[in-house]
């Protein structure tokens, strides 16, 4: 792997943002993500762009939970029970065991292979939401966000 593949503190806001945004806007998680050290983005099925409020009202939520310093913790789950807890759509064939369930906190949990920090104040900052945009032809929302230092 090489150094910016699943950045810990980048990877677990982006779990963070993903979980938020799923919950405000009842839209199920991203389907793409591309995390990186500096500059990360997500992709959801969305049908416009997000308005001003609406991005500073996700950042203002983030931001609050990443201030009250969760614990991130992971545990194994067998997959039929994952299966009745998660979208499992975006699981390889072949899986037929356990599943590594990230959970931070009460907030949000799912399954996931990546890295992660141990609690939100590791993350090292805030959730910065550098732009967000809509193609109307494919229907998808990308929000490209950072930590603000």
């Amino acid at each position: 792997m090489s150094e910016k593949d699943y950045n810990p503190n980048m990877h677990t806001l982006e779990h963070l943002l993903n979980g938020t945004i799923s919950k405000m806007f009842n839209c199920g998680r991203a389907f793409s993500t591309h995390v990186e050290r500096k500059k990360s983005k997500i992709d959801y099925r969305f049908d416009r762009n997000f308005t001003a409020d609406e991005v500073a009202q996700i950042e203002k939520v983030v931001n609050d939970i990443i201030s009250k310093d969760v614990q991130v913790t992971e545990d194994m789950l067998p997959i039929a029970q994952a299966r009745e807890q998660f979208d499992l759509s975006r699981l390889p064939d072949g899986v037929d065991s356990a599943l590594r369930i990230i959970r931070l906190g009460e907030f949000d949990s799912c399954p996931c292979i990546g890295g992660h920090v141990s609690k939100l104040s590791e993350i090292g900052g805030l959730l910065r939401i550098v732009s967000t945009d809509h193609n109307t032809e494919s229907g998808v929302l990308r929000i490209r966000f950072k930590i603000l230092k």
